[in-house]
């Protein structure tokens, strides 16, 4: 699916995105939409793939063991995925990442197929060597770091 990042359009969204007034709206209207949108779509579509790669993140609950779904932007490495927990810039960390550390066995849709994968929160050390890769595909990682002031997890998922 071609993408709208290097269109006058694409700008703009990426603009707004990355701003303090987005971070607190956005969360209450991008990820209902994208559930939406994959559901009816039988995992085909999200709306945020329009401006970056997409996938749906399924990961039971730390607490409760709910299967819970997040969208999310990522980066496709073959048969893994790296995911970033920024939470729109917002000073704490999105509870899909405490999940993911407390239940590494997870599930994913991307682009109307669906895996069964391992998650693997990177360290400092493989996070600043994929970091690059990661703001090529959404440059306001570095506004989210710099707003929230806080380290930002980054995630690669590989397949079982």
């Amino acid at each position: 699916m071609p993408t709208l990042r290097n269109t006058a359009i694409g700008r703009g969204v990426e603009k707004v995105a990355g701003s303090a007034r987005f971070a607190k709206i956005g969360p209450k209207i991008v990820p209902k939409v994208d559930r939406l949108l994959f559901k009816l779509s039988r995992g085909r579509l999200l709306m945020s793939a329009g401006m970056v790669p997409s996938l749906m993140l399924n990961v039971r609950g730390a607490k409760t063991g709910q299967l819970r779904q997040t969208p999310l932007a990522t980066v496709p490495l073959g048969d893994a995925w790296l995911i970033v927990g920024s939470n729109f810039g917002r000073e704490k960390h999105p509870l899909w990442t405490s999940n993911l550390m407390a239940n590494p066995d997870a599930a994913i849709g991307f682009k109307g197929k669906f895996y069964d994968v391992q998650a693997h929160l990177l360290d400092e050390q493989q996070k600043a060597a994929v970091w690059p890769e990661l703001i090529k595909v959404w440059p306001n990682y570095d506004v989210y770091v710099e707003r929230s002031q806080r380290d930002l997890r980054v995630f690669r998922l590989e397949r079982r």
